[in-house]
Formats: C-alpha cells, structure tokens, sequence
C-alpha cells in the first residue's frame, strides 16, 4: 500500500487540515512514544502531528525494505534444505552465468580477432575456468602430459552433461575446438560465442551433412593445424557407463591421418543426478590416456580402432569412478 492511500485511509479524502481524530493515525502516537519515546506536540489520544507522519514513513520504508530483502534470505536457507531447490538454483545460476560470460567475451572476441577464429577459445577458456568454484566442484586431473605434443590431433571424451564444459575449459590445448550440434548456435550469447570461437556445429539428423562437415573438418584441421575436440557417444549418457561410438570421431583422424587422445571424465553420480535432482558440492576427475595412432590406417580399420578406444576408455571410466558413491547415491550436506 502506498503512504498516500495509507494516509487517505487515516484521515478521508486528502486535505490540509489535520483536526481529525478519526482513523488511526491518532493511536500511532502512542506506539511511536512506546517505541522512541515522548515526543513534543504529541500528547496522548491528541490530533495526529507531523512527528507521527514522518514515523509512518519511516516504518512503511521498513517494511518495503525487509519485503524486497526477505527472498534473498530465504535463499541460503532453501539451499541448505531443499536439494531440489538446490538443483533448480545451481542449474539456473550456471545457465545464466555463462550466457553472461558470453556478454562479455563476445566484444573481446571481436576486438582480438575480428571475428571467428579459433584463437577466441583462448578467451572463452580463460572467461569459464572459475566457475567450477561458484557451484562447488573440484577438478582432479592426470595424464596432462599426454596432450604436450605438435600438430593437430582429435581429442575424444565420454559426455554426461552440460557440466563436460567446465571439464573441457580446464585442460583445452591451444588451437583446440569442438564439434558440437547445430542446435547450440540458436543458444543466445552461448551460441554466439561458441560459432566465434570457431566450434565445428553438425546436423545429427542428417548423417549425409554430418559426413560432409566431418570431411571438411579433416583438411581444415591440416591446413590450420588445429586439434578438435568430439564426443564419440554423440548424447548426453549419465547412466554409470559409457554408450556405444558413433565412427565419425575416428574416420575424422582416419582421414586426416591424426593420433586420437582420449579423455575420460569420472562419472557425476556422487554428485549430480538430473533424476533425483541432486546436485551437491563433488570432485571430478579426468584421466588423459596416450595417444592412439593412425597412421597407415584406412577406412577399413574404423571398427576396430572405435572398439579400442571404447574398451580403454571405459577401463578408465570403471577405474576413476567412485563406485561407493555411485551405488550409495550423493550425500546431502
């Protein structure tokens, strides 16, 4: 309720006498001395003064001000207590934090590059780094001296959910993007960003384009000296073990004649279940495995270097996991 309805409440229609005694503004002389003491000109039951006018305003500011500031109280509350709210809140928080990382990056993008160029992912893996703090992860990471090697190469990794990124930004090589699916670009400043930093975006629905995408991929990664980042599975997959590959990751290096360096991050269920809507403070681990060669391959060979590469990743999977959080569920805290 505004003060000025208030007030038209206490003494009628609005007026510049104030020799009413009717309303309630009479009686908040009483609590306005209860509360703060005699004050002169306001007698007890005595036509309202302006002593209990400006002490009207001041207690409806009050009362506005916890009004706005009660939610935000209430957050850390719910957030200790609701892990469903906790859910809903970090995955929100994560959305819009980096759809406002995106704001910002695409201006410095602009201006270092003048456009799309894979130098950009620079700026986007420096810009995300921290948030793994802001939702309370950890990363752990071995094998980082598998990825010190010269030229392009194709880095494949199991994939369970947007949180990959956060995996991704912090062991990214130079001159290194992703392919990711097309729906991505449309996603506002994140989509934005992505197609500056030089992100390879395919239709999954039509093999034939994904094909031709993947074809070009290869020559560009020669010519340019890049390496590319794929995720083989080709969906999100949290249910504690890895998914079949698709063979386009491995006919990209096939073709382009490339070693593949897998990456494998432990699995999220200690600490992150889109079903059970549990998303607490975890640790996740990434294991670079060496490089698998290609040279002298050919097409013929696509098979058996997709199910190798399946079988020692998924070792590693099954090896970096917590198998005790997995089957106990996460822990609220």
């Amino acid at each position: 309720m505004s003060i000025c309805m208030f007030i038209s409440r206490c003494h009628g229609p609005a007026s510049p006498s104030i020799g009413r005694t009717e309303g309630i503004l009479p009686q908040l002389c009483d609590v306005r001395r209860g509360l703060r003491g005699f004050v002169a000109g306001c007698p007890p039951l005595h036509p309202p003064c302006w002593g209990c006018f400006l002490f009207l305003v001041e207690f409806v500011a009050v009362m506005d001000a916890l009004w706005m500031v009660s939610p935000l109280l209430l957050v850390p509350l719910l957030l200790w207590t609701s892990s469903t709210f906790a859910f809903y809140f970090k995955k929100f928080f994560y959305v819009a934090w980096m759809m406002f990382l995106a704001l910002l990056a695409i201006p410095m993008s602009v201006v270092k590059s003048g456009g799309r160029d894979i130098e950009n992912m620079r700026i986007i893996r420096f810009m995300v780094r921290h948030v793994k703090y802001l939702l309370g992860l950890r990363m752990e990471v071995s094998g980082q001296e598998h990825l010190q090697l010269q030229g392009p190469y194709v880095i494949i990794s199991n994939h369970q959910s947007s949180l990959d990124v956060l995996g991704m930004m912090e062991i990214l090589p130079d001159r290194c993007t992703t392919i990711a699916k097309k729906e991505l670009i449309y996603a506002g400043t994140v989509g934005l960003i992505c197609w500056l930093g030089g992100i390879v975006f395919i239709n999954r629905k039509k093999t034939s384009d994904a094909k031709s995408v993947m074809c070009d991929a290869a020559k560009t990664m020669l010519e340019d000296q890049i390496r590319l980042w794929v995720f083989p599975e080709g969906t999100r997959n949290q249910q504690g073990d890895l998914l079949p590959f698709k063979k386009g990751a491995f006919h990209l290096a096939v073709q382009a004649q490339v070693p593949i360096i897998p990456v494998v991050f432990s699995s999220y269920n200690n600490f992150y279940r889109r079903k059970e809507k549990q998303f607490i403070s975890g640790t996740i681990r990434l294991k670079i495995l060496p490089k698998i060669e290609t040279k002298g391959m050919t097409s013929d060979d696509v098979t058996s270097l997709a199910d190798k590469s399946y079988q020692v990743m998924r070792s590693a999977f099954m090896e970096i996991s917590d198998s005790i959080a997995q089957s106990n569920g996460p822990t609220r805290h």
